[in-house]
């Protein structure tokens, strides 16, 4: 019997991944790890990561036949779930006419202000093709806008792997306990400020030791490649506040947060209008399309009519603005985005109440379609606290729950992620596949 046709509901306690093992094997010897980015490697987890063939819904599918309820979902951008139809004959159609154009289409500018409806901040914007792309021009445009040459970011937070955002990052460098990368000068990190997240008090510090230097502070608003971390009482307020009074920007990376929060991220969630925001793929639906954009009089500094420059060839290529604009309008529909909201708390209430039968110290928390939890007993307020977990144990949980048929992030520091696609009885089975491991390994 194939592992697609097996009851999900029943026990499987050890999967055979033999072909992944296989193309794991070959994958090294043509690429650093055997992988195209780092976390995908299961280096802080172990073992062989799972080599997907093919996905559809809630569920992937490995070489080998197996299939696993996905809570990772392409890190978010799968938010209508996998090889949603509406989307794929959608894009489909638009292909007939071409793949790439390096010139405008009438479309980029409909998927603009479909955005801009749903992020009033971004009263300009300028599509790129990454969210890494995205953050390297925000901050450059913000150290052209001010004339000022440092940043400040927090520790845990990951911006992308430009060379001043690679300081104290979190995601991939905190899963490998690296603080810096290599490669990145001193010069150029020694203008990037770092204080801990949810303290404010360190922020001002930084301000009163850099007067007139600092140009913008850039975060996620809501934590995701530290695990899902949330602001605490008025941290964005005085971020705003004091970034209003000194001078300098507030940029928020939603790429993350964006439309997986909230239909209008963290900043609706919390009424808070930064300078310049920056969003990820999901804005194409999945595929490499991000952007990045605010204030009109500081987006002006863009080239052609201003003198901070960037380009892409690729920037608004018509297949990735075609995915873009059906997912959003599927997203937005009534009701679709509460019924991601209900799944996602259904979830992380059901993995609380399991955790606290078993005994086990669990702290866990949620926002929309996106979640996250550590095994640790104490909250979790920045990257130093979710440092404290207990990563063995969460080895053991995942490979456990991957035996299962659960797919959750290969780290404990990234966040998880609940699609349209996810029904009831999904969530139901994860937390039945939940129970069993808890009380297994305890």
């Amino acid at each position: 019997m194939s592992s697609e046709s097996k009851n999900h509901r029943q026990p499987v306690r050890s999967l055979s991944r033999k072909q992944s093992e296989n193309h794991f094997v070959e994958a090294q010897t043509c690429f650093p790890g055997g992988v195209n980015s780092p976390v995908r490697a299961f280096r802080s987890v172990g073992g062989t990561p799972v080599f997907v063939k093919r996905a559809k819904g809630a569920y992937i599918w490995d070489e080998d036949g197996n299939r696993y309820l996905d809570f990772v979902g392409s890190w978010g951008t799968a938010i209508l779930g996998h090889a949603h139809d509406e989307v794929l004959d959608f894009v489909k159609h638009r292909m007939d006419n071409g793949l790439s154009f390096g010139a405008p289409t009438k479309e980029e500018t409909e998927l603009a202000l479909k955005v801009r409806h749903y992020f009033p901040a971004l009263e300009m914007m300028r599509f790129v093709s990454s969210g890494t792309e995205a953050c390297m021009a925000s901050i450059r445009l913000a150290r052209g806008f001010t004339g000022r040459s440092k940043i400040i970011k927090f520790e845990g937070n990951y911006h992308g792997h430009g060379d001043m955002l690679l300081v104290k990052a979190g995601s991939g460098v905190a899963t490998f306990g690296l603080p810096d990368s290599a490669g990145v000068t001193s010069g150029v990190a020694q203008s990037t400020l770092t204080a801990p997240y949810n303290d404010i008090q360190a922020v001002e510090a930084l301000f009163a030791a850099n007067p007139g230097d600092i140009a913008a502070i850039i975060l996620e608003p809501i934590v995701g490649n530290a695990g899902f971390i949330r602001p605490q009482k008025s941290f964005l307020s005085d971020l705003r506040d004091l970034c209003s009074r000194e001078g300098a920007l507030l940029i928020f990376d939603e790429v993350m947060t964006g439309f997986r929060t909230h239909l209008g991220g963290v900043q609706a969630l919390y009424n808070i209008k930064p300078d310049l925001v920056t969003l990820g793929k999901v804005v194409g639906g999945g595929m490499p399309l991000a952007v990045y954009g605010g204030r009109s009089d500081i987006m002006k500094m863009v080239a052609p009519l201003g003198s901070v420059y960037q380009a892409g060839t690729l920037s608004g290529n018509p297949v990735a603005v075609a995915c873009g604009l059906k997912t959003l309008e599927v997203l937005g529909r009534p009701g679709n985005f509460a019924q991601i909201s209900l799944r996602t708390q259904e979830l992380v209430t059901g993995m609380i109440d399991i955790a606290a039968k078993h005994q086990i110290a669990l702290q866990a928390d949620h926002e929309g379609g996106m979640f996250g939890f550590f095994f640790t007993k104490s909250p979790v307020f920045n990257f130093t606290d979710a440092k404290k977990c207990d990563a063995e144990f969460f080895k053991k949980v995942f490979h456990a729950l991957l035996d299962e048929g659960c797919y959750f992030a290969p780290s404990a520091f990234e966040a998880g992620f609940v699609s349209l696609a996810h029904k009831p009885e999904d969530i139901q089975n994860a937390l039945s596949c939940f129970d069993r491991v808890l009380g297994a390994l305890k």
